[in-house]
């Protein structure tokens, strides 16, 4: 019999109200999840369904209105501040004045790694996207799907738990 992976990600009856000047809108509503260690899952549905809010939550970059969510047995906020996640946005989000291997080193510049280590991250993960020989390059010189690639790099490179 195996042994089921350490939890990542688990919510319980999650729910989430904006409030609006149209009056209350249910953007998440009794939502159950549970994402094991090593475990790849897809939100998959319509427009306007929920699953960018759903993701929006577990970064805290929302608060659920209603039910328990943690991250690596933390509320989504502890998480954030132990940098357990990387998160990448629907759009690139790099910083235009910044290079690409400078703007996939801007969240190891900001925990503090030596140079050393930087350049190896970088050098990593953006071989792993496929853009090497890319690394002096600005974000308008590259293509969207290449920034988005860029914006991953960026997410992989500090070796978050969850991305």
């Amino acid at each position: 019999m195996s042994e089921q992976p350490p939890t990542v990600v688990s919510a319980s009856k999650l729910g989430l109200t904006f409030q609006t000047n149209d009056g209350p809108v249910q953007a998440l509503s009794n939502v159950d999840l549970t994402i094991g260690k090593g475990e790849f899952v897809s939100f998959i549905g319509p427009s306007g369904c929920g699953k960018t809010t759903l993701l929006r939550v577990i970064a805290d970059l929302e608060r659920a209105t209603s039910g328990t969510i943690s991250v690596n047995g933390m509320t989504p906020d502890q998480a954030r501040e132990k940098r357990a996640y990387g998160y990448v946005f629907q759009a690139a989000a790099l910083f235009p004045w910044r290079t690409i291997e400078r703007n996939v080193g801007l969240p190891l510049e900001i925990i503090g790694l030596s140079q050393a280590e930087q350049a190896e991250r970088i050098k990593r993960t953006l071989a792993l996207v496929n853009l090497s020989g890319f690394e002096k390059k600005y974000p308008w010189q590259l293509s969207g799907g290449m920034q988005q690639r860029a914006s991953i790099a960026r997410a992989l490179a500090f070796d978050a738990d969850l991305l």
